[in-house]
């Protein structure tokens, strides 16, 4: 049983000295870090660290948030390592999952991911309803997955904004293709006219 850390920062020219050197004063016998922006699906040296931990080990990081941007990607993250006896411990949050206390967080956390799958179903209900109202049809497109069907919402309010290129949306909220985005916006109640020619 040994205590792992990890340590990541969102581009290059960010430093990873800070939480390097905490990992260290914690223990950790080995340590993994990424340069890669947290929205981004795929953080090798993290896959590296999941192959790596075995059962009775513990992941440190310096903040929660260096490992997931949401609060149900991190809640999936915890039931992971949960399942396969791993622990986690965040430093500046001052959380450790191998005491009672920590175990008492994740239970609060699973009831506040609980929580935001409702909204964004009733968020979905509401912009269907909505669209109904409109004269559109909306509904389920073909082999649009119950995790997209949850994101549509969210996906939609990004989309709208404007200031972000498809691509970025896909990595963003892990979409695996273009079609499969237009379909989630169309589910969601978006206007997607143009949808093929706008943002490459």
């Amino acid at each position: 049983m040994i205590k792992l850390g990890y340590a990541r920062v969102s581009t290059l020219e960010q430093n990873l000295n800070l939480q390097v050197d905490a990992l260290k004063y914690e223990g950790c016998k080995q340590i993994f870090t990424d340069k890669v922006s947290g929205v981004k699906s795929v953080k090798p040296e993290f896959e590296k660290l999941m192959d790596y931990a075995r059962t009775g080990d513990t992941i440190v990081v310096w903040k929660l948030d260096r490992l997931g941007r949401s609060t149900v990607q991190l809640i999936e993250l915890m039931e992971k390592l949960k399942e396969r006896g791993i622990h986690l411990k965040s430093l500046s949050e001052s959380i450790d999952t191998s005491s009672a206390m920590g175990n008492l967080f994740f239970q609060f956390m699973c009831i506040l991911a609980e929580h935001e799958r409702n909204i964004i179903r009733e968020r979905t209900k509401a912009g269907l309803a909505s669209a109904r109202a409109r004269g559109r049809k909306g509904g389920r497109p073909t082999g649009l997955s119950e995790r997209y069907q949850l994101i549509a919402p969210e996906v939609r309010q990004v989309y709208e904004k404007n200031n972000r290129s498809t691509d970025e949306i896909r990595q963003m909220f892990n979409i695996k293709s273009q079609p499969t985005l237009y379909k989630i916006l169309t589910f969601a109640g978006a206007d997607v006219k143009g949808f093929l020619k706008k943002r490459k």
